[in-house]
């Protein structure tokens, strides 16, 4: 009789009703949230073909790039094809397992962006701690262990998370006021006791958020401390730019993941919850559309291979002009390897080595 009971109690759908209070806007809702999902798919589905297919781009730091985009991508797939959905076609109805899965991978997705922005801040600590041993130290074998262990870390902390709410009953009806199955969104709807889940996705937060931001802190502060000791300022300055791209990533992460946290536990009565629901949108949203700019604006090997992409041959022409700038630079000041001076060519006839022998470059033209 408790199995019947039980199962009565479990819904065969829920409603999602958008943004409340806002329903005749949800169209114009719909248009910028509707524009960064698709600079964010563009823009990291790029990243990831750049790093795939440039060998310039294979080393750690671009690895753990290539899977923060990875899941930023997937993350906001998740939630924003539904959302739009119910915009534009009022499609509310979501399957009581479809919102289990949809809360699942959205929580776990963002466990996993906040561990692989963990890890991107230990790979800069590595770089500028221990430049010399970096390539030794994170070998491919090492990366691809640490993003499965951050990705089963998210897994066992988040699989609880479907547990726990599907074994609430549901009598208060079924309208969730949200754009997607948030964790706690659901639970509320439930009359039952939601405490334990209310405990639980607080140790979880703790878990990874908490920990996550520690590593974060710790990576900087020796990070700091070793770009203060250099004695170049021009050193400083390099050591700080390798770090301001990731450093943006994280501010644009956790500010709207803090807010969005907080605001659900503790200022539900005082913030209005419209506004609650589009920053828990933003919040998936705006770290997958902000990430490819921020990193493709800051990084000089991203924007080089991306000039690259985009000009193609057009990019090997200016290569063989540069090389034929330093050839003829050079060959008038180089010296033979017997220490001698070097004879002096005429300019017209270093231009025309150069240009018939593209492969020449100042290394193979001084000895000094």
């Amino acid at each position: 009789m408790s199995r019947a009971n039980s199962s009565s109690l479990t819904p065969e759908f829920f409603i999602l009703n958008g943004v409340p209070g806002l329903e005749d806007a949800h169209v114009w809702i719909s248009l910028p949230f509707c524009f960064m999902y698709m600079i964010a798919v563009v823009g990291n589905c790029g990243l990831i073909y750049l790093i795939g297919h440039e060998e310039a781009l294979h080393r750690p730091m671009y690895f753990f790039l290539a899977l923060l985009s990875f899941t930023d991508v997937t993350l906001c797939t998740t939630t924003v094809p539904n959302m739009l959905c119910i915009f534009w076609f009022n499609f509310k109805k979501i399957g009581f397992n479809s919102c289990l899965a949809q809360m699942f991978f959205v929580h776990m997705l963002t466990g996993m962006e906040s561990g692989v922005l963990m890890l991107m801040a230990l790979d800069r600590y590595v770089a500028i701690c221990y430049p010399l041993r970096y390539t030794t130290i994170l070998t491919n074998p090492v990366i691809a262990k640490a993003g499965l262990a951050t990705f089963l870390r998210s897994v066992m902390l988040i699989f609880p998370f479907t547990l726990l709410t599907k074994r609430l009953p549901y009598c208060r009806g079924t309208l969730i006021p949200h754009t997607y199955c948030d964790h706690m969104s659901v639970a509320k709807v439930s009359c039952g006791n939601a405490k334990v889940n209310a405990i639980y996705g607080l140790m979880a937060a703790l878990l990874i958020g908490v920990f996550d931001i520690c590593c974060i802190s710790v990576s900087y502060t020796m990070i700091l401390r070793a770009v203060v000791s250099l004695s170049s300022a021009d050193a400083r300055h390099k050591a700080f730019s390798t770090c301001t791209s990731h450093i943006c990533a994280i501010v644009i992460t956790y500010v709207p993941a803090f807010f969005t946290f907080f605001t659900h536990r503790f200022g539900g009565h005082t913030i209005p919850h419209h506004i609650h629901i589009i920053v828990a949108n933003l919040y998936l949203l705006l770290p997958p559309t902000m990430n490819p700019i921020v990193y493709g604006v800051k990084t000089k090997q991203i924007r080089e291979s991306v000039i690259k992409f985009l000009l193609g041959d057009k990019m090997d022409i200016l290569n063989v002009k540069g090389k034929k700038t330093i050839t003829v630079m050079f060959q008038k000041v180089g010296r033979t390897k017997n220490g001698e001076e070097g004879s002096r060519r005429p300019v017209w006839e270093s231009l025309g080595y150069a240009f018939h022998r593209t492969k020449v470059t100042a290394s193979s033209v001084i000895h000094f």
